[in-house]
């Protein structure tokens, strides 16, 4: 059996049999004092100075939630209006401000998975930060770094960037510099193993689920984005909902202490998931921050204090940790708003606080561009000439009936109305697809508001005004009549998912059997899908009707008006699938939730027994061949990989059998830079991704540790790509040690456009 602990000795590997009797996360305690170190340090010695000042109960204060009657934020700390300190005010998500009004629809984080795009995903971060910033929200309540979506069903995977951990910690870290250097606090988030909606919290005398990992999988691949994290300065992280090797995560002394704060070395404060299980005794597992009330803190914290059963030096610790945030980012500047004032009550009467940046458009527009995925094309798209007639079909096509003041708006419902009507907690099954119109957010915390919808068919009907192209469309009929002198007939179909609960599966058969009667009459049929998730397409792609489909994702507000423009050939499709898009569901290594084994069960577990093998890393191993691999994505281009220069440092093979710390500067060097060049070999104009796998010794045969993206290549251009290989890179985690070590043999480099179109192949002999 696999002897499920965060010790050392108990990580190793027996049989998967009875896994979760073994689960257990020891204690670690004291929770360590943050050092202020780096980039903290001005702050730190600002916050101990102020922090100096406070009495036990203003300390307390500040790490406790309150209601704020004049705002509609999140959460609110207290403040201590003694030392003009106002507090902090805290909200909903990753992917824009959540339930207020004039803000921007941002992509969502899995639609930037999908571009690839480092850059874009800074400057979408900053704008976004932007925005919180004139909103008076003080804490950004993302990125996420989990879920990375273990389960394809997982309904909260779109609220991440993607399930690879490489990937998913770039654009994660890139979120964070641009949240913080836009003057607001990022929240890291769910720590750890928060992998499904499914038992993710305790609800009618069921324990929340167990997420069962051991040390080398944790470090491997769930914890390495919120390295990627820390490693760039988050200020916050929250822990998760769930319990992780039998503790729950805002209790566990192991993760919040000893792995968190001492191993990564965090110095920001550790906060509450809203409402999760936690006690007084959780400020000494590490726990700063309680939300969105009280909690067990407040006058339970300082009561604790008095009889002993928290030192004193630990609440000061939690303030220092939370004030010192609050001076990182620039929040003491006369110019940053009072905490939520811009956070009204949309239905009584409020100021206009526009926090939309006319900046951010052509990032907005780039963003809803950049995560489309042609994934089949066959010579029907771009439209070679302005097409005379048109027909679209579906339900996605057009916009939601509403999108005004109500809690469908809040929640990001309104293509899904029924989904208003559940409360958390209780057992509920939804339609696989939102019929109520295109989907731009997923739903609950991740979702966010759109001061409009370019929706497909009024772009495509706005296009077609200015050529004159004969526009027809039924957005209702499950058979559709088709004209039959159409140039081209688009389908329009969607996959929802939210916060909250799991999905249904990965299709459903109402769109499924849509595409198949509109590709029976129409012999250029077009197929897109805006998805919060993985979709599967194996019932129709082969279809010989269907001569195009487009994984088009969760584009924010500029859907529409982004999707005409590829249609048309004005913009290039480089998006790449950040997940592998499978054949059928079996043929994922962990398809469906975990959860209850019988009637009388209480105690969900969650055995992580695939480890490090999930999505392309397990289709590699076991040879399954998928539907589209993960990386892949096509063009309207082509592109040649030449001219392989892989340069090793010596420093690499020194390292051998060292033991290396995770945030020790020795596990960040260069140890090796690899180049190559690629060309466009095309008609047109296109941008390439490409994507550096790494073998690892004793380890799946692939993993991704680089991937570049060119700039616009005219046809016959060239440009070099540029990967520089850290020891991180190389290494694998040494549950003994506790350190990460580099192994000797030999490490294969793969360079390529997808996982496995691979173009380019070198060794490096360690």
């Amino acid at each position: 059996m696999r002897l499920l602990s965060f010790l050392p000795l108990h990580a190793l590997l027996c049989s998967a049999a009875n896994a979760s009797e073994y689960a257990n996360s020891p204690l670690v305690y004291p929770s360590p004092a943050g050092k202020g170190a780096g980039v903290w340090s001005d702050a730190y010695a600002r916050a101990r100075g102020l922090v100096s000042q406070m009495t036990l109960e203003e300390r307390a204060n500040i790490t406790r939630g309150f209601t704020v009657p004049g705002n509609t934020c999140a959460g609110n700390t207290g403040s201590v209006p003694r030392l003009d300190w106002p507090g902090l005010c805290l909200h909903d998500a990753g992917n824009g401000v959540r339930a207020t009004d004039l803000v921007t629809s941002f992509p969502s984080a899995l639609h930037i998975g999908a571009s690839w795009d480092r850059n874009l995903t800074y400057h979408r971060g900053l704008y976004m930060g932007k925005e919180f910033k004139a909103k008076g929200v003080n804490v950004l309540l993302g990125p996420n770094a989990g879920p990375l979506g273990r389960t394809p069903l997982g309904g909260r995977n779109w609220e991440g960037f993607s399930v690879d951990p490489y990937l998913a910690g770039q654009l994660v870290a890139e979120s964070i510099l641009g949240h913080q250097n836009a003057g607001v606090i990022a929240t890291l988030k769910h720590l750890i193993g928060n992998e499904q909606e499914t038992y993710r919290r305790p609800y009618f005398g069921v324990e929340a689920a167990s997420s069962n990992i051991d040390d080398k999988t944790l470090h491997e691949f769930y914890l390495w984005p919120f390295m990627d994290g820390v490693k760039v300065g988050t200020a916050s992280v929250m822990c998760s909902y769930n319990r992780i090797n039998n503790t729950y995560g805002c209790m566990n002394s192991k993760l919040m202490n000893g792995v968190l704060k001492t191993e990564l070395g965090f110095d920001g404060f550790v906060m509450l998931d809203w409402n999760a299980q936690h006690d007084v005794n959780s400020s000494n597992s590490g726990l700063d921050m309680v939300m969105p009330l009280g909690g067990s803190f407040g006058t339970n914290l300082t009561d604790a204090v008095e009889n002993g059963t928290v030192d004193a030096s630990r609440v000061e610790d939690m303030a220092i940790r939370i004030i010192a945030a609050w001076y990182l980012v620039g929040q003491d500047s006369k110019n940053f708003p009072f905490p939520g004032i811009g956070m009204k009550n949309v239905t009584e009467p409020h100021d206009q606080v526009d926090a939309r940046i006319p900046e951010s458009r052509d990032i907005v527009m780039e963003g809803a561009i950049a995560g489309h995925v042609l994934v089949k094309n066959n010579n029907a798209l771009p439209f070679k000439k302005n097409p005379v007639m048109l027909s679209v079909f579906g339900y996605d096509a057009t916009i939601p009936a509403t999108k005004n003041t109500d809690v469908l708006f809040e929640l990001g419902y309104t293509s899904s109305p029924e989904m208003a009507q559940v409360a958390l907690g209780t057992e509920a099954h939804f339609d696989q697809a939102a019929r109520g119109g295109t989907i731009v957010t997923g739903g609950r915390a991740g979702a966010n508001g759109p001061g409009y919808i370019t929706d497909p068919l009024s772009s495509i009907q706005q296009r077609a005004r200015a050529g004159g192209t004969w526009v027809n469309w039924d957005l209702t009929s499950f058979d559709p009549s088709v004209n039959a002198a159409s140039d081209a007939c688009l389908v329009f179909i969607n996959a929802i998912a939210t916060e909250g609960w799991d999905r249904e599966g990965l299709h459903d058969d109402f769109s499924d059997g849509l595409i198949l009667n509109v590709a029976a009459k129409c012999s250029n049929t077009i197929v897109v899908i805006h998805t919060a998730g993985i979709r599967l397409v194996e019932q129709w792609i082969e279809h010989p009707n269907i001569t195009a489909t487009i994984i088009a994702h969760l584009p924010g507000q500029d859907s529409g008006e982004a999707l005409v423009k590829l249609l048309y050939g004005e913009a290039r499709f480089s998006g790449k699938l950040p997940y592998t898009l499978a054949r059928n569901e079996s043929d994922y290594s962990v398809y469906r939730p975990c959860g209850l084994v019988s009637p009388s069960d209480k105690d969900p577990q969650c055995d992580y027994t695939e480890g490090i093998s999930i999505d392309y890393r397990d289709f590699d191993t076991k040879n399954v061949t998928p539907r589209f691999e993960f990386g892949f994505g096509l063009s309207y281009t082509t592109f040649e990989y030449s001219s392989l220069s892989i340069e090793p440092h010596q420093e690499l093979s020194d390292g051998v059998g060292e033991r290396y710390a995770s945030m020790g500067d020795e596990l960040w060097e260069t140890v090796a830079k690899i180049e190559a060049q690629i060309t466009n070999t095309g008609p047109v104009a296109g941008t390439e991704i490409a994507q550096l796998y790494l073998r690892v010794p004793n380890r799946p045969p692939k993993q991704l540790r680089g991937f570049e993206k060119t700039s616009l290549l005219a046809p016959k251009e060239s440009s070099t790509v540029h990967f520089e290989l850290t020891r991180r890179d190389f290494s694998i985690w040494d549950v003994v040690a506790q350190a990460w070590t580099i192994q000797t043999g030999n490490y294969t480099v793969w360079l390529g456009a997808s996982s496995r179109d691979i173009r380019l192949i070198g060794n490096i002999e360690v």
